[in-house]
């Protein structure tokens, strides 16, 4: 196959095309879903096809040992929703961290939960995919084994990475100083899952070198956790807003209750009347984010484990907290001792497919923390995931977002760790009309909420609704994180309203599509490298 194609960014009008659109965060990534739609492929091909690229060329922020959660909308109504969040081993234990430095949950072998990245992908393309699995991973394939250039961006990224440092195989890969990133191991791995078929990582050659890498340096994934795992197809949660009905994640992913019960305080209030990127809009948005992340802190976790936690998407307690929200005065978080913390990574990454029938498929997906464990499995070219981290890890004691959880979230054999992966889609008459998503952690909740608000609410074309300034509040810190491009007269209006205020210079890197009296446009952030492209 020849070298998927690479197309030049448009600018702030977001491109447009009339039949299917991929947007993610690598040009590369976004070419290998659109030649997979020119040859006939449907969304879920071509979010698979750009998800396995992104392996290659965002290695710090995803990969075939990472996990994440996925959902299609088909036209004729049918709905998919795969959580495939990684796993703890089967001998992991709530107090595997007692007695270990202070980063074992986050750097090293230990750190790493069984991957879910390849299970969860296989699954989609048996019940949603259309063209051959082997043609979905040509792409990734070509990458790896010729290589593709090293941007400044990304070289800043590894370089500045402790977590690589510490792995000897890690440096030899990713630390070379190289300007084009040759990755063979991993093209002999991706080559052997296309050939073999997606069993391959979990019961073959695969399975065997990181079962013997595991046991050689002290991690707890064995083949038996390999051979066992499994993608969990769950429910979507559904709620309608301003005409639309938008459809998103439930847990393990805490993020998808969090983006509606914001959606939901708000619809009441008088949030829009200063117009978005308002003072008075911000304010709002941060107010309901304070209370849904005071929610998520007690209550939610894996759903095999505890029971979900639906209440709180009521409409008449959404209602009542909208209610209680001042106008004119921020409110204030407290810290209840019996709480436990929740350890999530920022470094995530989203890619977004829609077609001009209605067709959505939205995957986020991770590592959890900027490369993860760190540790590439040697001979496979991999690195794998941090996500024990995610779970209540010490209790008592916020992490270093931080971010507070409940006991459900405590480490136990087999059990997902809570996220905040929040894909979207919306839905008007039955089909997609919009699809949106982005990485960062905790704040990918408050990032999901302002863009959809500037989409549904304000009727914003996407490049200005992802491009729009934004602000994050997550209970505590009893913090406003504001955008440095926030104007310096909105940033006095919010403190003066009582927000204690932290400027960041960027918060996420999110990427939409909608469709618009029948065209598709899309967008990806200006604030990273991504690229919204269709036919």
């Amino acid at each position: 196959m020849k070298q998927p194609l690479k197309f030049e960014h448009h600018g702030a009008w977001p491109p447009a095309a009339r039949h299917a659109m991929v947007a993610s965060a690598d040009s590369h990534a976004t070419a290998a879903g659109v030649a997979v739609l020119h040859d006939g492929g449907n969304v879920v091909d071509a979010t698979i096809a750009a998800a396995f690229a992104l392996c290659v060329t965002q290695p710090g922020m995803c990969g075939l040992g990472g996990g994440g959660h996925l959902l299609v909308h088909r036209a004729e109504g049918r709905t998919l929703c795969l959580d495939f969040r990684e796993c703890a081993p089967l001998s992991a234990s709530q107090d595997m961290f007692a007695g270990f430095n202070a980063d074992a949950s986050l750097i090293g072998w230990l750190s790493a939960a069984t991957p879910g990245t390849v299970n969860g992908l296989a699954t989609a393309h048996r019940l949603e995919g259309s063209l051959p699995w082997d043609r979905l991973l040509e792409p990734a394939i070509v990458l790896a084994r010729e290589g593709h250039e090293v941007t400044s961006m990304r070289a800043s990224m590894m370089a500045g990475s402790e977590a690589l440092r510490r792995d000897e195989e890690s440096r030899r890969i990713l630390l070379s100083g190289e300007r084009i990133l040759l990755q063979p191991d991993l093209a002999r791995t991706l080559s052997r899952l296309a050939e073999q078929g997606p069993e391959e990582f979990y019961q073959g050659e695969t399975a065997r070198r990181l079962h013997q890498a595991m046991a050689a340096h002290g991690g707890l994934i064995t083949s038996n956790d390999l051979r066992l795992y499994q993608t969990a197809e769950r429910a979507p949660l559904i709620r309608p807003f301003n005409g639309f009905q938008v459809m998103t994640m439930p847990p393990s992913s805490a993020g998808g209750i969090g983006l509606l019960q914001t959606l939901g305080m708000l619809e009441q209030t008088s949030y829009a009347d200063d117009g978005p990127g308002s003072a008075k809009f911000l304010h709002y948005v941060a107010e309901a984010l304070r209370r849904a992340f005071a929610d998520r802190s007690s209550v939610i976790g894996d759903p095999d484990f505890a029971e979900v936690p639906l209440h709180l998407l009521d409409p008449e307690r959404l209602r009542k907290a909208g209610e209680a929200i001042d106008p004119d005065r921020a409110g204030c978080s407290t810290f209840p001792n019996s709480l436990q913390p929740i350890r999530e990574g920022s470094c995530t990454t989203h890619v977004s497919a829609l077609d001009h029938h209605g067709n959505a498929c939205a995957l986020t997906f991770t590592l959890n923390g900027m490369y993860g464990s760190g540790v590439t499995v040697p001979g496979l070219g991999f690195l794998l995931n941090n996500n024990m981290d995610n779970f209540a890890v010490r209790p008592g004691t916020p992490n270093q977002y931080g971010v507070v959880q409940g006991k459900v979230n405590s480490i136990a054999p087999g059990k997902r760790p809570v996220s905040s992966m929040t894909p979207v889609i919306a839905c008007r008459n039955g089909r997609a009309a919009m699809v949106a998503g982005t990485p960062g952690g905790p704040t990918i909740v408050s990032t999901m909420a302002q863009v959809m608000l500037y989409l549904m609410r304000f009727g914003l074309n996407p490049q200005d609704a992802i491009n729009a300034p934004r602000v994050h509040h997550q209970w505590l810190p009893d913090t406003l994180f504001a955008e440095q491009m926030l104007s310096p007269d909105t940033v006095r209006a919010l403190a003066a309203r009582g927000h204690k205020i932290e400027i960041k210079a960027s918060i996420n890197d999110a990427n939409a599509i909608v469709c618009k009296d029948g065209r598709l446009q899309g967008a990806s952030d200006c604030r990273r490298e991504g690229l919204a492209e269709g036919i």
